[in-house]
Parts: C-alpha cells; sequence; structure tokens
C-alpha cells in the first residue's frame, strides 16, 4: 500500500452525517483510509458491536470510494492493538491514526500510550467545544507525540448528540432503512 495511510476507529453508536464527511475528507488526504468498528471501553453502547458495524460498513459500501476500506478484523478495544494488527494486514511503517479533538487530552491515560507514540502520527480533527488549547499542545510536545491538526470541517453532530435528540437527517441516507426496518434505537424518542 502507499505510504499515506490513515486509520479511522470509532465506536459509531451510530454512524451519523459526521462520520461520512470525515470519511470522505479523509479519502482526499490520504492514498487509503481504513476504518472499523471498535467498543470504547469507557463508553456505554447503545447497540452491540456487530450492528454497529453493519452500518459503518453499509456507510462505507454505500460511499463505493476505494480509497476507502472497512476492515473490521483490526477492531479492539484499544487503540494500540487496532493499529498493530492494521500495520501487520497492510505491511506498513507509517500510519495515522484519526482522532477527535474530544479525546487528544486522554490519550496520555490510553493503554500502551507509549507503544502508540511509537506506532503512529495522529490526524486530530477539530469538534465543535473542544478546541485544541495551548496546555494540550504542550503536553502533546513534553511527550513527544507525532500530530497534525486538521482542516476538515465536520458538522456539528456526535453519535450520543444524534441518540439523545434522534433526527433521521443526522444518519446518512444509507442507513436511515436500516436503523427503521430494525428497530434501532428505538428506546430513543424519534423525531422525523
Amino acid at each position: 500500500m502507499g505510504k499515506n495511510i490513515a486509520l479511522f476507529g470509532t465506536s459509531a453508536d451510530p454512524p451519523t452525517i459526521g462520520h461520512k464527511k470525515i470519511l470522505e475528507e479523509l479519502s482526499k488526504i490520504y492514498a487509503f483510509t481504513i476504518s472499523y468498528v471498535s467498543n470504547n471501553p469507557k463508553k456505554n453502547h447503545k447497540e452491540d458491536i456487530s450492528i454497529r458495524s453493519h452500518l459503518l460498513k453499509t456507510l462505507i459500501e454505500d460511499l463505493d470510494n476505494p480509497k476507502i476500506l472497512f476492515n473490521q478484523s483490526v477492531s479492539s478495544q484499544w487503540a494500540v492493538e487496532s493499529i498493530k494488527k492494521c500495520k501487520r494486514i497492510y505491511k506498513l511503517n507509517n500510519l495515522d491514526f484519526v482522532i477527535g479533538s474530544d479525546l487528544i487530552k486522554d490519550i496520555i491515560y490510553w493503554k500502551n500510550f507509549d507503544k502508540i507514540v511509537d506506532e503512529v502520527s495522529f490526524l486530530v480533527i477539530s469538534r465543535e467545544g473542544y478546541p485544541v488549547e495551548s496546555n494540550t499542545l504542550k503536553m502533546l510536545e513534553t511527550y513527544k507525540v507525532k500530530f497534525k491538526i486538521s482542516t476538515i470541517k465536520i458538522p456539528n453532530i456526535s453519535s450520543s448528540n444524534l441518540r439523545s435528540n434522534f433526527n433521521y437527517s443526522n444518519l446518512p441516507t444509507s442507513l436511515i432503512d436500516i436503523v427503521k426496518k430494525n428497530n434501532l434505537y428505538e428506546s430513543i424518542k424519534l423525531v422525523e
């Protein structure tokens, strides 16, 4: 594979128009973007990982972009494991790990953070309400974290926001029928 590869793991509970936009924008920057669904050990997921991965796979198939690959086999609740699996499967040396600015302060607490820093560079996607502050930049410098802050603009929607104010317009079109037919997120008040 080419040298310019992104790894985008997400809990995608559910995938939103924000996830779609991120994938579309990453495909303009990277030779390939590899995406998967994981269980975040700090989150309570509404739907099972098998459902969420089916939704993300459907979204990626609908994008029909050969530069965006879905590979659930790299999934782990630990970023370090997903990174190692991805590098082994695709025989990569260089990899950018994509995260939202809401997570950047916490990476030093991730399992095997020191190994992650050795394995990847981070691409930080700015999320509204989560600016990358100067003390965070200093912390990244102190820990010798390789990173870039992306200029990608994404809609101000998150999976948790979508679940609390459910509106089908915040779901990618390709997922609406699946969510409706399978009564996913059904305990949430649905607004159309």
